[in-house]
């Protein structure tokens, strides 16, 4: 039996972890021995995991998380509270070569130097949520396995990536997945010494199962007349759910009875309530919250709207879909392997342009349909990408 290891963060509701756990669901457990290595073993979807993989937790991460996430300063200043002064020399010159090369390779190596190897060894190991600086160098570094992937969920071209380090790292890898084809573009533009490394490997997912659970529950039990809209994703500056508020603040001032709902949760949910409290749209605008089945909001929403400032693929554009959902998006790279404009939905570039379109949408139930029954004609199924990930470990 051949054995995979997947790394990842943690097991939030969130589009990389779902990924994660649709692409699992397409792997026979009868072949291939499966474990999760959670840098933190928490998250609503740790229940999701199927009985039959193995769940590890890196008991080292807790150790230099704070090193990660705080200032240089802070980091010294603890150093010599705890009484580490022979630490403080070291971690000071590491810094500052790392700063001065723009290369944070030295300083992760600095880092996880006490981190131990991981003890057992498998036929592929993959850094699932790429780009991450910890995961893929622990992949690249501690653990032993025949091959070696890192899996690239985002738009690199949007995250603040140290290039000096990646194209360091990726040497060790010897192939690096993409979610998307314009993320593909992206990443080879910012590294183009991956060319030849590099495959496409979409987000799995299928229109059958998406239908399945979008029926095992109802959510909408109130007596609302209006037309519904629904967003699906984590909140972050980065999924412009702020962008979402003000489109409704303007819908609803020029009569539209409409409500928009957001599933998800995130750092910036206390920053959105104030934003919501000041256009008094607290009626209107609802965050529900984390659910782990958002299909049955999507389901009987009216339309989908995607606010994203930036994303690799998107994961709740594809579920939309297959839903059937008139869908009007921002102009992120992902949207454009996903939407053919005017045909299954609408790839808008700025606010007004999303307003109108959603304006236009609400104003013609004719052409919602006309959507719907586009997007019904197609079977939507990726479960066929898992044998891009087998072929590497025949």
């Amino acid at each position: 039996m051949q054995k995979i290891l997947f790394m990842i963060g943690m097991m939030n509701v969130g589009g990389v972890e779902k990924s994660l756990l649709s692409l699992i669901s397409t792997i026979p457990r009868e072949k291939y021995e499966v474990t999760i290595l959670l840098l933190e073993k928490r998250g609503e979807l740790l229940k999701e995991i199927p009985h039959w993989v193995k769940v590890k937790e890196a008991n080292w991460f807790e150790e230099i998380r704070p090193i990660i996430l705080q200032s240089p300063y802070k980091t010294i200043s603890n150093y010599f509270y705890n009484k580490q002064i022979f630490e403080i020399p070291r971690f000071a010159l590491i810094q500052k070569i790392s700063n001065k090369t723009n290369n944070r390779y030295f300083y992760y190596q600095s880092i996880l130097r006490n981190v131990p190897e991981l003890p057992e060894s498998y036929d592929i190991a993959i850094a699932y949520q790429g780009p991450h600086d910890i995961i893929d160098f622990y992949i690249a570094n501690k653990v032993t396995a025949k091959v070696k992937t890192s899996w690239v969920h985002f738009d690199v071209s949007k995250f603040k990536v140290n290039i000096k380090f990646y194209s360091k790292i990726y040497q060790k890898f010897d192939k690096i997945f993409v979610v998307s084809d314009e993320a593909h573009k992206k990443i080879l533009q910012l590294i183009p010494n991956l060319e030849g490394k590099t495959e496409v490997f979409y987000n799995i997912f299928s229109k059958k199962t998406v239908n399945y659970l979008s029926k095992k529950s109802n959510c909408f039990d109130d007596d609302y007349k209006g037309l519904r809209i629904v967003t699906v994703g984590r909140l972050s500056k980065e999924k412009g759910l702020d962008i979402a508020i003000n489109l409704l603040c303007r819908l609803r001032t020029d009569g539209y009875e409409v409500k928009w709902y957001c599933v998800g949760e995130g750092n910036h949910r206390a920053e959105l309530e104030r934003i919501i409290n000041k256009k008094n749209m607290q009626n209107n605008f609802i965050l529900l919250g984390s659910k782990i089945n958002p299909y049955p909001y999507i389901r009987e929403s009216d339309i989908y709207v995607q606010t994203s400032r930036h994303e690799g693929y998107c994961l709740t554009l594809a579920e939309a879909k297959c839903l059937n959902k008139p869908i009007v998006t921002t102009n992120f790279i992902g949207a454009y392997d996903q939407i053919v404009h005017g045909v299954n939905g609408y790839i808008e570039c700025n606010e007004d342009d999303l307003y109108h379109r959603i304006k236009y949408l609400l104003d013609d139930p004719n052409k919602r349909l006309e959507l719907i029954k586009n997007l019904s004609s197609k079977d939507l199924d990726t479960t066929d990408q898992v044998t891009k990930l087998f072929k590497l470990i025949i």
